[in-house]
């Protein structure tokens, strides 16, 4: 399948160039960065909503729920590139990766907060809703604050997902590929 809009092609305005160097730092832009480039201002809005700062949650919770909602959604695309590029950082093991992409909450090789991060995603996609029960233990487990930062962050990756499979985006080329 090819990518059904072109990617913008640089030199990238000034304010687009100055956000993919900040995030790419010196690495080539990403096929998702520069094919929202063709529009600034929604380019502006796709990296407002961005949740990879420090937050509320460490990296290793942000990139399994990042990671789940992507598989979830089938996009290969963002998993692989958060796999390539953040699974070392969050401490990810290839067992973990593989649970990620086509396993399951009680796998063996999650704690229980790990679970829950799991199980929230697992909820969000099929029901766009949390249950009260495994709200309460969330609502244990982490701040109300931190509750909010989880919800925003599987909605934008799920959003990310629409865009990288409806976009047809080919995969980067140092993006890890779904396990078979």
């Amino acid at each position: 399948m090819s990518q059904r809009i072109a990617s913008a092609a640089p030199p990238f305005a000034p304010e687009i160039a100055t956000q993919i160097e900040r995030i790419m730092k010196g690495r080539p832009p990403l096929r998702l960065f520069t094919t929202l480039a063709r529009d600034a201002r929604l380019f502006g809005k796709f990296f407002a909503a961005g949740l990879l700062d420090k937050g509320h949650l460490d990296i290793r919770q942000r990139e399994i729920v990042i990671d789940r909602t992507t598989a979830l959604c089938r996009s290969e695309y963002e998993w692989g590139v958060h796999i390539a590029v953040f699974a070392r950082a969050a401490e990810l093991t290839d067992e973990q990766i593989r649970s990620l992409a086509q396993g399951f909450a009680h796998d063996a090789c999650w704690k229980h907060e790990e679970r829950l991060l799991i199980r929230l995603c697992d909820a969000l996609h099929l029901n766009c809703d949390i249950e009260d029960s495994l709200w309460d233990e969330l609502h244990a487990a982490f701040s109300e604050e931190a509750l909010l930062e989880l919800l925003m962050l599987a909605g934008f990756y799920r959003t990310v997902s629409y865009l990288t499979n409806a976009l047809r985006l080919p995969h980067e080329e140092h993006a890890a590929r779904f396990p078979s």
